[in-house]
């Protein structure tokens, strides 16, 4: 087994392809976006926290069925809620919490097989990943793919303002001091604006069975 790392920015579908990779592969899946989601809601709500004691204050869990826990409390829906999503790029770009969360994610990897995605899973958490993939769409789609999703949760936005929000995320990740957005020199860049889940999906297991296959 091998570990494989997908990056890229918000809405370039990572998550879903991630989900479907590990299934495909047998692999367990990290999602790493929702951890730093959950993250944010903590400090949401606990707006008085000391960043340098996260460790002793938080602790998140994933459940077979792929609920998150943060703190014993079932978070999965709260995390995906529009305030949320709006803070979440700012404290990402929190040292002590991208110290804190780089760390766990480590150790949970470390026996390998997983999948992991987000922005700097390549090029920081998991540097030696023996598969780092690079995914990447317009504003354009990956703001209509965005919409869908929240119209499916019944929040009436316009396709306007969440290109506007994911522009602005975009510089904000590639820009942040810490762990900025970037494309690890050997991860493969997949455009995935005129590509199906499934043919992305297909691509990323082709190129893992060959690192499998290479490695034996």
């Amino acid at each position: 087994m091998i570990n494989i790392a997908i990056d890229g920015p918000a809405a370039a579908g990572k998550s879903t392809i991630a989900k479907k990779v590990a299934a495909r592969l047998g692999y367990k899946y990290l999602d790493t976006g929702a951890m730093y989601r959950a993250i944010t809601l903590y400090l949401h709500e606990h707006k008085e926290t000391d960043l340098n004691e996260l460790s002793e204050l938080i602790d998140i869990e994933f459940s077979q069925e792929g609920k998150l826990f943060l703190n014993d409390r079932d978070v999965t829906d709260m995390i995906r809620e529009s305030h949320i999503t709006k803070q979440v790029s700012s404290v990402a770009a929190l040292k002590e919490v991208r110290v804190f969360l780089v760390d766990l994610q480590r150790k949970i990897s470390s026996k390998k097989g997983y999948v992991l995605d987000g922005r700097d899973i390549g090029s920081v958490v998991l540097p030696d990943a023996e598969l780092k993939i690079f995914m990447t769409a317009t504003p354009e789609v990956r703001a209509q793919r965005r919409l869908i999703e929240e119209h499916a949760r019944g929040n009436n936005i316009e396709l306007s303002v969440l290109i506007d929000e994911i522009t602005e995320r975009d510089t904000n990740d590639m820009t942040r001091e810490i762990s900025p957005l970037v494309q690890a020199e050997d991860a493969v860049l997949i455009s995935t604006d005129a590509l199906t889940i499934d043919e992305v999906t297909s691509k990323i297991v082709e190129f893992a069975n060959e690192k499998v296959t290479g490695d034996q």
